[in-house]
């Protein structure tokens, strides 16, 4: 018998239905030149990003505030399937080293609904409930959604 964890106890999503192609979408996730340009909320804003899009590849995010806090978020990519879907991690760091604190897997969901119009869904797992509330109270719903604004932006003009 298959055990399946009660996984939405400790998960929150955004999903929207946006006016661009799923290609576009995951391009501006898979790039590290476009990152910058809608990753964050402001004031907050991205100041390095290395990415190896790829199934077992690294990544390496750096977000700055606006008072020259620095959160770096070192991960890896768990799954990766062309305009389809990303799943990574900060459970590991870079050679599958595992990380201090792991906080989330993030799930980001591209469906194609025809018409150049995509089902976007970004969903953040957590380990612990308390993990989960934390992500609530740092503004998931606010600042992934934002976040989903200005990257819809930034594709409009690919």
């Amino acid at each position: 018998m298959a055990f399946t964890p009660p996984a939405a106890a400790h998960e929150l999503t955004l999903t929207r239905i946006i006016d661009v192609p799923a290609d576009k979408l995951f391009k501006c996730w898979t790039t590290p030149e476009l990152l910058p340009k809608w990753f964050c909320p402001p004031p907050w804003r991205v100041s390095h990003a290395e990415m190896d899009v790829r199934s077992g590849g690294n990544s390496y995010i750096v977000m700055s505030g606006p008072n020259g806090e620095e959160m770096p978020n070192p991960g890896v990519y768990l799954k990766v399937i062309e305009n389809r879907l990303i799943v990574f991690t900060d459970a590991f760091t870079s050679a599958w080293v595992p990380s201090a604190k792991p906080f989330m897997v993030g799930i980001v969901q591209f469906e194609d609904l025809g018409d150049g119009k995509t089902r976007y869904t970004a969903t953040a797992r957590h380990w612990t409930a308390e993990d989960k509330a934390t992500h609530e109270q740092m503004g998931f719903h606010e600042g992934w959604g934002v976040a989903a604004d200005q990257m819809t932006a930034l594709a409009a003009t690919l």
